[in-house]
């Protein structure tokens, strides 16, 4: 029996980072402010780990939309593996050659690419998608911000997150 609205406990699963974050953040301001001495410049450490954590914990938060979509993403040795309701597949992430977004599906979907194989289409509220973010954040070149404003942004169309070697003549702007 749970004393914690299921609304709650996945508020509070979702802001995970930041409220420990803010747990780490605490303790540092604890150990300035109290004993001093080397407690008092290991209090200022972890306040900047903190902080540290609060931007990645953000960052986090802004990329998972929910949960309870159709299929299951799992992340094992290198490779992205999506068992859905209608289709699937597997992607080696090394092998990953272009990252879109496709808002116009409801859920919204990520597509990925790799040569020699078909397309993945994976809902971005698939259960365990929210792992997707290392992934992808590990992708040379990706830029974190542009990837998340577009998640959240309402575009209208597809649009592509990350190349590895862009398909465009070099004097087209991908963004």
């Amino acid at each position: 029996m749970s004393f914690i609205r299921p609304e709650a406990k996945w508020a509070l699963w979702r802001w995970r980072e930041v409220l420990t974050a803010l747990f780490v953040f605490l303790i540092g301001l604890s150990w300035i402010s109290g004993p001093g001495g080397l407690l008092g410049w290991l209090g200022w450490v972890l306040i900047a780990i903190s902080i540290a954590l609060a931007v990645i914990g953000v960052q986090r938060v802004r990329f998972r939309t929910g949960a309870g979509g159709p299929g299951v993403v799992t992340i094992d040795e290198g490779q992205i593996t999506y068992f859905g309701p209608l289709d699937g597949g597997i992607v080696a992430t090394q092998e990953i050659e272009r990252l879109a977004l496709d808002p116009t599906s409801n859920p919204a979907l990520w597509v990925l690419d790799q040569p020699g194989q078909p397309t993945l289409h994976i809902p971005v509220n698939a259960e365990g998608a929210e792992a997707l973010f290392d992934v992808f954040s590990s992708l040379p070149g990706l830029k974190t911000e542009h990837m998340l404003s577009e998640l959240n942004g309402g575009s209208e169309h597809p649009v592509v997150i990350w190349e590895r070697r862009p398909s465009r003549p070099l004097h087209v702007r991908l963004h």
